[in-house]
């Protein structure tokens, strides 16, 4: 996941503080469950003052730029394919998450809607299709009857494999959303549950490899060849 990004580069101009700084305080922000007013703190130990709300606009601007390019050098993701929704209550009613990962656990892509039925999970499946531009080998769903549906109308051919027991993998990914939800004292909006999932789920593919590697020697390369990642992708070295 180093080779470089084929997108855009970032361009920090006009901004008072410099890119590293802004780039470590998204970093933060994305990588770990830090609140806005967390990231402040943190920045202000370091002698920099900024406001939450500074955060928060770096963190939408520079977030979404940066999943991006993460997302153009990513290597090609698997043929097993794993489904699953999960609900979200914003102001008081439900929508639903719906996610996708591969076999290795990478986050394929993620669609905030307001329904759990058939058009629901066909536009999942018709938006991973169209931006990773193959279909499964296999995919892997709880019984929801939707997705056999959805499965029927487009046509698609492929090994599809309903059972509980077999969707934990997607389903335990949901868990850092859930983490994030009680941080943020739930999420407002479905555009920014979208907004927000679209850049962490990124940038959680760019770090998962170095997270549960038990021998420390290859822990701190994966760690190390990942911030570097990181680096090119947000176009600034992190302070």
């Amino acid at each position: 996941m180093n080779s470089p990004p084929t997108d855009k580069a970032i361009s920090y101009a006009g901004y008072r503080l410099p890119p590293d700084v802004i780039s470590y305080a998204v970093w933060l922000y994305y990588r770990f469950p830090l609140s806005l007013r967390m990231v402040e703190e943190m920045l202000a130990a370091r002698g920099i003052e900024v406001t939450y709300k500074t955060v928060r606009r770096w963190a939408v601007k520079f977030g979404l730029h940066t999943a991006r390019r993460i997302r153009s050098s990513a290597v090609a993701c698997g043929d097993r394919w794993y489904l699953d929704e999960a609900a979200i209550t914003m102001n008081g009613k439900h929508h639903w998450l719906w996610r996708s990962v591969d076999q290795n656990g990478l986050v394929l892509d993620i669609l905030v809607q307001s329904r759990r039925d058939r058009r629901a999970a066909e536009r999942l499946m018709r938006k991973l299709i169209r931006k990773h531009n193959l279909t499964p080998r296999v995919m892997i769903t709880d019984k929801l009857k939707s997705y056999a549906a959805a499965n029927k109308d487009m046509g698609l051919k492929f090994e599809h494999r309903q059972h509980k027991g077999l969707n934990n993998r997607v389903e335990n990914s949901h868990q850092p959303t859930r983490v994030r939800e009680k941080v943020m004292r739930r999420f407002k909006s479905p555009r920014q549950l979208q907004r927000f999932s679209s850049v962490h789920d990124q940038v959680a593919n760019q770090f998962m490899h170095c997270r549960y590697n038990r021998d420390a020697k290859v822990k701190r390369e994966l760690r190390k060849q990942a911030l570097a990642a990181w680096n090119v992708a947000a176009c600034a070295t992190m302070m």
